[in-house]
């Protein structure tokens, strides 16, 4: 996404949060446009009694430094709203999320959320998840090769995360990140669900049935998708 269109995106929804709101705080490039303009409206009094829950140590940091008060799910169990990025978003609002390696945090912090916004630009509008990105999956380092072996099995090309150095990536949790790239998913849902019934996988970046707002940025303007209920 261009910069340009990642702070359209970012700023029109931190338009949603109200004075009083548990915030949500996303992890990655496109959401910290909204945290930096949820800084700006708490400094200048446009909002008032707003506490951020951070997805990632990299967004707690950020945010600190913005002045954001800064809470945790143990103190607010229930989160109003959180702004979120995503990887590829489905007609039917589902995800694929974990290009930023905060995928665990993230979910769980979405699961815990009234509402789930996701800025995106419309290259990452996708006819069918997995056809332009491959899934993050977050494994421990215990055995991680045999969960490698096992994502093929399933039909993927599994490669691990590492950085331009080459050494592995880490998450803030510690394990490691296989990028299983199954092309176009035919049914998300039974992966999602396989995915998550697999031992030594910690979470992945299926996101179903989370996301409750779509926010699109294109050189024409944005576009605010809401999910019906």
């Amino acid at each position: 996404m261009e910069p340009d269109l990642k702070r359209a995106a970012g700023e029109f929804a931190a338009g949603l949060v109200h004075s009083g709101m548990v915030v949500g705080l996303g992890h990655g490039s496109t959401a910290i446009f909204a945290t930096r303009r949820i800084a700006h409206l708490l400094e200048h009094g446009k909002l008032q009694d707003v506490v951020g829950v951070p997805c990632s140590l990299q967004t707690e940091r950020d945010a600190s430094t913005l002045g954001i008060p800064l809470t945790t799910l143990d103190e607010h169990p229930a989160v109003d709203l959180t702004i979120d990025g995503a990887d590829e978003v489905d007609s039917h609002f589902n995800l694929i999320k974990g290009g930023g390696g905060a995928l665990l945090r993230e979910k769980i912090v979405a699961q815990a959320s009234r509402r789930e916004v996701i800025v995106v630009d419309e290259k990452k509008l996708s006819p069918q998840l997995g056809t332009h990105t491959a899934v993050p999956v977050e494994v421990i380092r215990f055995g991680w090769h045999a969960q490698v072996g096992w994502l093929e099995s399933l039909g993927a090309t599994v490669s691990p995360r590492k950085h331009a150095s080459g050494r592995l990536f880490v998450t803030d949790q510690g394990n490691f990140i296989l990028e299983a790239n199954f092309g176009p998913i035919a049914d998300p849902i039974w992966l999602a669900h396989a995915l998550s019934e697999r031992a030594g996988i910690v979470e992945h970046g299926l996101f179903m049935d989370i996301a409750t707002d779509i926010v699109v940025a294109s050189p024409s303007g944005v576009c605010h998708l809401r999910r019906e209920t």
